[in-house]
C-alpha cells in the first residue's frame, strides 16, 4: 500500500511520521518495524501515526523501532505540533496533550506525573523517589511515569556510564513489568541537567523529552534543581517547567527534514 510521510526529528530523535486523518493507514508491529529500519525501510526510531480524534484535533499513535506500540513520545508531540500548527489538542495512549507551535519549535503540556509505585508500574511496591534497588554502580534511582514509565539514575558523569550494556539490562529487569527507559543524569547547576537515555524499543537515542520531562521532575522533587529546568541531551537542549500537583511542560525544537512517498513496506 503506498502512503504519504514526513521524515522528522526532535533534537536528532527521528521519525517517519505518517498524517491518516483523510486516508486510514493500516499499521502494526510487522509494518512499524519494515517501516523503521534504517536498511530497507524508511528508518526512524519511532513510526508515528496521526489520525482524526472524536475529542481533540488529532490522534496520535507511536511505534517504537522494534515494533512496540507505547503510550507517549515528547520529542514526537512537538513534531506533530508543528505538521498540526497553532495551538491544538492531541489524544494518545497517555492522555491528552495541549501543543503550541512556534516556527521551529513547539511547547507541549505533557500532562502531570504519576509517582505511585502501581502507576510506574513496578512490579511491587516501594519508594519511587528512593527505591532500594542497584545494578552494578547505578543506585538509588527514582521512577517517574510521564505517560511511559522512566527510571533515573543521578550520577557524577553520565558519559562514564556504560549505558549501552547496563540499558538493556534495565529495560527488561522483572522489576519493571511494562519494560522501562532508562535515564542516567548530571545535575550541572541550579537550573542545568546533562542526560543520556536508553529507550525503551529503540535503544540508546540522541534525546529522548519524555526521559527529559522525567529527570527533571525528579530533580526538581528531589530538591536538586529548580524549575524551570534546562535538560542537555547529545541532540540539543529542552527546557522543561513543572510545579508540584501541576502539569509538566516541555519547550523545544522541531524540524521538518523532507516529505515523501512509500510502497512496498
Amino acid at each position: 500500500m503506498r502512503f504519504r510521510f514526513h521524515k522528522m526529528h526532535g533534537l536528532g530523535n527521528d521519525f517517519v511520521v505518517i498524517d491518516a486523518r483523510d486516508a486510514a493507514v493500516p499499521i502494526d508491529a510487522a509494518r512499524a518495524r519494515a517501516i523503521a529500519d534504517r536498511r530497507e525501510g524508511i528508518g526512524c526510531d519511532q513510526l508515528i501515526l496521526i489520525e482524526p480524534s472524536d475529542s481533540a484535533d488529532a490522534r496520535m499513535r507511536i511505534w517504537n523501532a522494534d515494533g512496540s506500540e507505547v503510550e507517549a513520545c515528547g520529542n514526537a508531540s512537538r513534531c506533530v505540533a508543528l505538521l498540526l500548527g497553532g495551538i491544538s489538542t492531541v489524544e494518545t495512549l497517555a492522555g491528552m496533550l495541549r501543543l503550541a507551535a512556534n516556527d521551529a519549535s513547539a511547547t507541549v503540556d505533557m500532562g502531570r506525573p504519576r509517582f505511585d509505585w502501581d502507576a510506574i508500574p513496578l512490579g511491587y511496591a516501594m519508594d519511587t523517589a528512593h527505591m532500594p534497588v542497584a545494578w552494578e554502580d547505578l543506585a538509588d534511582p527514582a521512577a517517574v511515569n510521564v505517560g511511559n514509565p522512566h527510571v533515573i539514575f543521578f550520577v557524577d558523569d553520565t558519559d562514564a556510564v556504560e549505558l549501552e550494556r547496563l540499558g538493556p539490562q534495565i529495560e527488561h529487569d522483572p522489576l519493571f513489568p511494562d519494560r522501562v527507559n532508562v535515564n542516567v543524569a548530571t545535575v550541572e547547576g541550579a537550573d542545568r541537567i546533562r542526560l543520556r537515555v536508553w529507550e525503551r524499543g529503540a535503544g540508546l537515542t540522541r534525546a529522548c523529552g519524555t526521559g527529559a520531562c522525567a529527570t527533571a521532575v525528579a530533580a526538581i522533587r528531589a530538591g536538586r534543581v529548580t524549575s524551570p529546568v534546562t535538560v542537555a541531551l547529545p541532540g540539543g537542549t529542552l527546557e522543561i517547567a513543572w510545579a508540584p500537583g501541576g502539569t509538566i511542560r516541555m519547550s523545544g525544537p522541531a524540524t521538518h527534514v523532507f516529505s515523501g512517498e512509500a510502497d512496498g513496506l
